[in-house]
């Protein structure tokens, strides 16, 4: 019996719920071989234990069938997640946590993002949903491989699109192939809380969330619409991007939603051939923002052709090449993302109260106008401002959009 065969055989286990094996994720440590005893070790990222024992169960049986004798297969996995503890206005209690994943500006990859992320949580053993609330530019389903599958509908609700073993829902899944949408914000904030209330999500352990970029009325309906258990930032190294998540970052703050994080995107260039990173946006530029919002930095995130080349077929690079680097990173990012989440829970969770609509019925809410005597304070001052001469809030009419 050799190391060879040992690994040779257990490639042959696959991981509960993908199509990788133990081995190819690097989940297999510490073999050691006496005569035809074996014993290694199997650090999982799951937390359930049907996945540990079924993980077990075929490393015995593929190791028997080559000659081995007594075998013993140690498998460590994490705790159990916490339920979370979050209060406040939920429309959708079935789902334990959410991760708003923000960006200030488009463009700077947060769908890329927020798909690796989500099946990195997957990989993780957590049971993860996708929601595609960017209205106006729906790239998730491209990115997912489900471009041309249109959702189930189950009565007077809707069941989400599965895809790499999570649950998945975007506009672009409803809507025909380039078709725009010319919406108000009344429209967008209905829309949000659709997808929360009218899709069939089962009972998650995260629901993760690809925000529009900016800080407007999607930002605001959801908060106002479940307690956001944390916000994740997406930038790039470029001082235009760092200005705008400036204003992401601040928006969590002022909805009172904790950090997770700040993924930084485009941070150098591996070439292909060679390996070498060159950084080409800049280098460092992040930290000094990280700092002053008392966060950091959970991944650097390069540019790869590879990340491109899935995005665009539908293979995100954290499933089709967990050993690449750009997925290790993504990996390493989504256990940062679980333990603030489990911190968060275990310190009482969040509360969406204050920042819940305080104005009367009929009276608008949202973008207040800077006209002489005319002051709107929203919540904990999540609104926005705007200059107009005479302000003027109709229900559905101008774009106010407040309920």
């Amino acid at each position: 019996m050799t190391e060879e065969i040992v690994k040779s055989a257990l490639s042959k286990v696959l991981y509960p719920g993908f199509t990788k094996d133990i081995v190819t994720f690097g989940f297999v440590n510490n073999i050691v071989i006496s005569g035809s005893d074996v014993s290694f070790i199997v650090e999982i990222t799951s937390s359930a234990p049907e996945v540990a024992q079924q993980i077990k169960d075929d490393a015995m049986s593929e190791l028997k069938s080559v000659g081995a004798g007594n075998v013993t297969c140690t498998v460590k996995a994490p705790l159990i997640p916490r339920e979370s503890s979050s209060r406040g206005k939920n429309i959708a209690p079935q789902v334990k946590n959410f991760l708003m994943v923000s960006s200030g500006k488009g463009g700077v990859g947060k769908s890329t993002t927020s798909v690796n992320i989500a099946i990195a949580l997957a990989a993780q053993g957590k049971k993860v949903g996708l929601l595609d609330a960017d209205i106006y530019g729906p790239n998730i389903p491209r990115m997912m491989g489900i471009a041309d599958i249109k959702p189930e509908v189950n009565g007077n609700k809707v069941l989400p699109i599965k895809a790499y073993g999570i649950e998945v829902m975007s506009m672009g899944s409803l809507m025909e192939p380039g078709q725009s949408l010319i919406w108000r914000g009344a429209m967008i904030m209905k829309a949000i809380e659709q997808f929360l209330r009218d899709i069939l999500w089962s009972e998650l352990d995260v629901l993760v969330i690809d925000m529009p970029p900016g800080t407007g009325d999607a930002q605001l309906t959801l908060a106002q619409s479940v307690p956001v258990t944390a916000g994740l930032t997406v930038t790039t190294p470029q001082g235009v991007s760092l200005d705008d998540s400036r204003r992401s970052l601040d928006m969590f703050r002022k909805l009172n939603i904790p950090i997770a994080g700040i993924i930084e995107n485009m941070s150098g260039f591996i070439a292909p051939d060679t390996g070498v990173e060159y950084d080409i946006f800049g280098k460092g530029t992040t930290q000094p923002m990280a700092d002053e919002f008392e966060t950091k930095i959970i991944a650097e995130i390069p540019i790869e052709p590879s990340i491109r080349v899935g995005g665009d077929d539908g293979k995100p690079i954290t499933f089709v090449s967990p050993s690449s680097e750009t997925a290790k990173r993504y990996m390493k990012a989504a256990e940062s993302i679980w333990a603030t989440i489990e911190d968060i829970n275990a310190k009482g969770g969040v509360d969406n109260q204050a920042v819940q609509p305080t104005t009367p019925p009929g009276v608008s809410a949202c973008s207040t106008s800077s006209a002489p005597k005319s002051k709107h304070e929203h919540g904990s001052g999540a609104c926005s401002t705007s200059a107009a001469p005479k302000p003027k809030h109709e229900h559905g009419s101008d774009g106010c959009g407040c309920h």
